[in-house]
């Protein structure tokens, strides 16, 4: 019988882009400076996943286009929101209160090696959280991230963002899922560089009329993970 992998779940709560960035890094090398090691195996891997809120951020991907930002960088200030250039991939999006942001620190060959699949993964852990509000999540062709399919007077909406890196096969940045987001920070930007009139952005509080418990969607998301890529949480 295969041993499942163990991961560690640490709930940051509200913290600056840039603090969960350095822990991201600090624990990213470590794990690639353990593969290093001639004992290394990856069933002796520490996993890691991250979840927080973040203060209000801008951040641009590898590929991203700075005309995609909206506002100049006097207006970044005014408004009091950050602006990060990143090396995860996919274009710029917004991180703030309300939206749940999630970085799972993987390796890779403890599970599988296929960036797409990885992907598809983190996708397939949104539609599942979605699905327990009732929300029937979708897949763009061409796009990441998770969507809700167009309806009456509504076009398709993106709810959750998804950017990845990787570096000897262990994983860096994740997915951020709206839940109470205030989706007017959106303005400011061309989001993940899509700008076709037929799609918007979209949060859990915006489709369901209500305010959603964050701590419920935290549970969520943890039982989600685990399930979609069968590992089991560290005490």
């Amino acid at each position: 019988m295969t041993t499942k992998p163990f991961v560690t779940y640490n709930d940051l709560g509200k913290i600056s882009f840039n603090e969960a960035w350095s822990l991201q890094t600090k624990l990213h090398k470590s794990l690639v400076e353990r593969k290093r090691e001639t004992a290394y195996s990856p069933s002796s891997s520490l996993h890691h996943l991250l979840i927080c809120e973040h203060n209000p951020v801008y951040t641009l991907g590898k590929s991203g286009k700075e005309e995609h930002l909206l506002i100049d960088e006097e207006d970044i200030k005014r408004e009091g929101f950050e602006f990060s250039k990143i090396n995860r991939g996919g274009d710029i999006t917004y991180h703030g209160p309300g939206q749940l942001t999630v970085y799972p620190i993987l390796d890779m060959e403890s599970f599988f090696r296929d960036v797409h699949k990885y992907v598809r993964y983190l996708e397939e852990i949104n539609i599942k959280v979605l699905a327990s509000y009732g929300l029937k999540g979708i897949r763009e062709e061409g796009f990441t991230g998770v969507w809700l399919e167009a309806e009456k007077d509504k076009p398709k909406r993106k709810i959750c963002a998804i950017g990845v890196h990787f570096s000897r096969w262990v994983s860096l940045h994740g997915f951020a899922l709206n839940v109470n987001t205030n989706l007017s920070h959106f303005d400011n930007i061309i989001p993940c560089g899509i700008a076709e009139e037929n799609k918007s952005v979209t949060s859990l509080e915006k489709e369901l009329g209500r305010r959603i418990d964050m701590q419920e969607v935290k549970l969520l998301v943890k039982e989600k993970t685990a399930e979609v890529f069968q590992f089991d949480y560290s005490e």
